[in-house]
């Protein structure tokens, strides 16, 4: 394992349990950051000399300023920023309740991506060590689809400000990575009523994305095939594609059986 000095977010999910197990496997020092206190808890007892645990909303700059201001003291600065918290949900622009739900994916998704790197950045890069700063992004955010414009909204945002980032930060020795899963067997896909090809185990995606990373790959697909898939429907004249996506059943919305929880859903 490459990687002494990790802060993950998202840290509770399926993907981000697979890193986090993997990443203390290896002997690294972990920063556990999620909102299920009892998961995080269960993965720090793997090492308790090595990891610490944090439960800020990811989109609350002052919070992951809090997080950064007790783990830098202590561990030093990080090698690895794993920015993996994320919600997913369904949307349709017809239902004005459903604003909340893409203001809220935004500022989870896009937002909260940000606001993890922030106070980490300087840190790495005055420490004047190699580093990766890891977006997770999505699939989703290649091309909009019917029914999910919340969720692939905020990932192309995502990948567009983590292109930014990885232009601003060439003269440097940190590097920029984007990850864009297709579909993982996590809580986020379980109540999906439509196809999932190559649905991955989350532990095969963290072998390969912290893989990647280590690699140096700045654009990380996982799996590989389905993003072959994913350009190749893109090639289709945007009249066939949207009418293929179109005969998919939708994400379930907030409130609907399957959909999955938004934390700090207002």
């Amino acid at each position: 394992m490459p990687f002494q000095n990790a802060v993950l977010t998202g840290a509770c999910g399926g993907l981000g349990q697979a890193l986090a197990r993997r990443l203390i496997a290896g002997g690294a020092r972990v920063a556990l950051v999620g909102l299920q206190r009892d998961a995080l808890d269960k993965l720090a007892a793997l090492a308790p000399a090595r990891c610490a645990v944090y439960t800020p909303d990811v989109s609350d700059a002052a919070a992951m300023r809090a997080v950064a201001a007790d783990w830098l003291p202590r561990f030093g600065a990080p090698d690895l920023v794993i920015a993996n918290a994320g919600v997913a949900g369904g949307f349709d622009t017809a239902e004005p309740d459903d604003l909340r739900v893409m203001r809220r994916m935004l500022e989870i998704n896009l937002l909260g991506v940000a606001t993890t790197f922030s106070p980490f950045l300087a840190p790495m890069r005055d420490s004047g060590r190699r580093g990766a700063l890891v977006g997770v992004a999505s699939i989703a955010g290649w091309r909009g689809m019917p029914g999910n414009g919340a969720y692939c909204a905020s990932k192309a945002g995502l990948i567009t400000y983590l292109q930014s980032l990885r232009a601003e930060l060439r003269p440097t020795r940190l590097r920029v990575h984007t990850v864009s899963p297709g579909y993982l067997r996590t809580a986020l896909t379980a109540g999906n009523r439509f196809a999932m090809p190559g649905l991955l185990e989350p532990d095969e995606a963290a072998s390969a994305l912290l893989a990647g990373v280590a690699g140096g790959e700045e654009h990380i697909v996982l799996p590989r095939r389905v993003g072959w898939l994913s350009r190749a429907l893109g090639l289709l004249p945007a009249r066939l594609h949207d009418r293929i996506l179109l005969g998919q059943p939708r994400k379930p919305r907030a409130g609907e059986p399957g959909a999955t929880d938004i934390p700090g859903l207002k």
